[in-house]
């Protein structure tokens, strides 16, 4: 694995200045008819209009940057530039240049990846795909496809481990209702009936990554005020009124924060303000100062 260039760069660092080097890659050009599709492409949608404009400038212009193909028996199999094929298609062209190199399965699909994921910014769930395809085939770690990628590991585990999401979870993020950042949320939610859940609150209200990161801690908070309840609940008389719980219930939408405000008698006690990280700390800091 080591042996072999880092894709980090894009296309460039396998297909070099396209003059034929290390790759072999040389110019032609080709008709439509010759190039079959890739076997090997992530992306499963197209954007339509974003192909109609393409084909505009190819009428207009060419095509001005190859497409990138390797020889399969008596015809040619694209490897990088399939919204350049379909608009060329569009455009009504009957042929078009091509750069042709002598890649191995392997590198197909490396070079698709590196297209698809550092170019055109396939959907969250494409990519995870992408990247699960390709370490199901090839046997290697998460870290090994991030190195060859030239991206860090974290963001190759976290974009897989979306596979673990509820399908219509997934579905959400294909079709764009919630961001990337949404689905990382709702992967840390502790049962898959949450994530749809919360998922469908997402869609309906509209709801920011933010407003979703504050619905899950005040949620979280009042499990936990509950849970602390009920031991309190268990082990001590409780000397806390219906106005004194609805004033902790509020506190802790207030904050965002397990709150429990203790009381020991009457006219004595004290109110608890809970918090997990540095950053919380801060973030209750500045609002009990406002």
């Amino acid at each position: 694995m080591d042996a072999k260039p880092r894709l980090g760069r894009g296309l460039t660092s396998l297909l070099g200045d396209g003059n034929g080097d290390a790759t072999g890659g040389s110019r032609a050009t080709l008709t439509l008819d010759q190039i079959q599709t890739n076997p090997y492409q992530p992306r499963k949608a197209f954007d339509e209009d974003e192909i109609v404009h393409l084909s505009d400038s190819i009428k207009a212009h060419g095509v001005l940057q190859p497409l990138v193909v390797r020889p399969v028996g008596d015809r040619f199999q694209l490897i990088a530039g399939e919204r350049r094929l379909r608009a060329a298609h569009v455009a009504g062209l009957r042929e078009v240049p091509v750069t042709v190199v002598n890649f191995d399965d392997r590198q197909v699909f490396e070079a698709s990846l590196v297209e698809n994921i550092q170019r055109s910014d396939l959907n969250p769930i494409e990519k995870a795909q992408g990247f699960k395809d390709y370490l199901d085939r090839y046997h290697v770690t998460q870290e090994q496809l991030a190195h060859r990628l030239g991206m860090d590991r974290t963001t190759v585990s976290n974009l897989v481990n979306l596979l673990h999401l509820p399908e219509e979870v997934q579905s959400a993020v294909r079709l764009n209702q919630v961001s990337l950042g949404h689905a990382k949320i709702l992967k840390g939610l502790p049962t898959p009936e949450r994530q749809v859940e919360l998922c469908k609150e997402v869609v309906m209200k509209g709801l920011s990554v933010k407003a979703l990161e504050l619905v899950v801690r005040q949620q979280k908070a009042e499990a936990e005020a509950k849970e602390a309840a009920t031991v309190l609940r268990d082990v001590a008389p409780s000397y806390k009124t219906a106005h004194v719980q609805t004033i902790e219930t509020e506190l802790r939408q207030r904050f965002a924060a397990r709150v429990e405000i203790k009381v020991k008698d009457k006219d004595r006690g004290h109110i608890v303000i809970g918090f997990d990280t540095s950053d919380e700390f801060e973030r209750l800091v500045e609002a009990l100062r406002r």
